[in-house]
């Protein structure tokens, strides 16, 4: 069985059994596919049951030259998991890539804007222009609900529940939640449904999306990371932001106000609490501030 052959059924794996998004599905792609590229400019022609630590081990030395720590610790992780799906499968009896050693790195703590610079990105949208109201709902969105990029742009309009005050989001591994969406939130939404969505001609397969470009169809993430990208440079914002941002920010003002961090976990989605953990360590300001007005025991 060929190299392709064998991704082919990881994907499969992936997507059926442990019910991962497209995105991730993709990534993992990509770093199996770097190490094909590697075999081929190398000459060296062995199979994924085959291929051993010393190859690999030259892979890794190969890429450590041209990506950062992070993305080689992520290229790592994931052939990890691909060869621990050939041992699942009885294709493999060990993992090559088990005493392979991920690159140290710090965790690296979100960007976030305060309430003042997200007043002001929304106020830099050009209301005149059609997209305006769109955009305006968009940004609205992402930060009331801390959506993720991918889930805003798939946002249905059956997946609106307005009446009773929430919106069901598909997450990571199809996995939904159903997220509180502010009544300020929900009429801007309903502004860019009534005067702009319903004057377009929509895709039929784009029927029930919520946020459409302009020819009627899905808008794609890299749309909502320009849009984005054009309001900051309108404000001469220095940060370098994106639509997680705002996610991040979301998160973080909760926290800073007293939100429960399991709550946030809930909110966000995160299936593991480490990962919302990441909040704690924004503001550590605020977390004094906390201990010194609530602790029994304070000086």
């Amino acid at each position: 069985m060929s190299w392709e052959k064998y991704l082919k059924s990881f994907q499969h794996y992936l997507k059926i059994e442990r019910g991962l998004s497209k995105n991730t599905i993709d990534n993992y792609t990509f770093d199996i596919e770097k190490l094909c590229f590697f075999l081929t400019d190398n000459q060296i022609d062995v199979s994924p049951v085959k291929i051993n630590d010393e190859v690999l081990q030259q892979f890794v030395y190969e890429i450590s030259r041209t990506v950062n720590p992070r993305s080689q610790s992520r290229i790592i992780s994931g052939l990890k998991s691909f060869f621990n799906y050939l041992i699942f499968e009885d294709y493999r009896t060990d993992n090559p890539m088990e005493l392979i050693e991920t690159p140290k790195i710090g965790r690296k703590l979100p960007d976030i804007l305060s309430l003042n610079e997200i007043d002001k990105l929304i106020e830099a949208i050009d209301l005149s222009k059609q997209e305006g109201h769109r955009n305006k709902a968009i940004i609205e969105t992402l930060y009331s609900c801390g959506l993720r990029v991918s889930e805003l742009v798939s946002l249905k309009i059956s997946d609106l529940f307005f009446d009773e005050g929430f919106i069901k989001v598909t997450g990571k591994g199809n996995k939904q939640r159903f997220v509180p969406i502010a009544k300020s939130t929900q009429n801007l939404i309903d502004i860019y449904r009534k005067n702009i969505r319903n004057h377009l001609q929509i895709n039929k397969k784009d029927e029930d999306t919520l946020f459409l470009n302009r020819r009627g169809k899905q808008l794609t993430r890299a749309m909502i990371f320009t849009i984005i990208k054009n309001l900051a440079e309108a404000i001469n914002l220095k940060k370098n932001i994106s639509p997680h941002t705002l996610r991040h920010s979301f998160a973080t003002h909760l926290l800073e106000n007293g939100a429960d961090l399991r709550a946030i976990q809930m909110l966000l989605g995160h299936e593991s609490i480490t990962t919302t953990e990441v909040y704690v360590h924004v503001d550590r300001t605020h977390l004094k501030q906390v201990l010194d007005a609530f602790h029994p025991r304070k000086l």
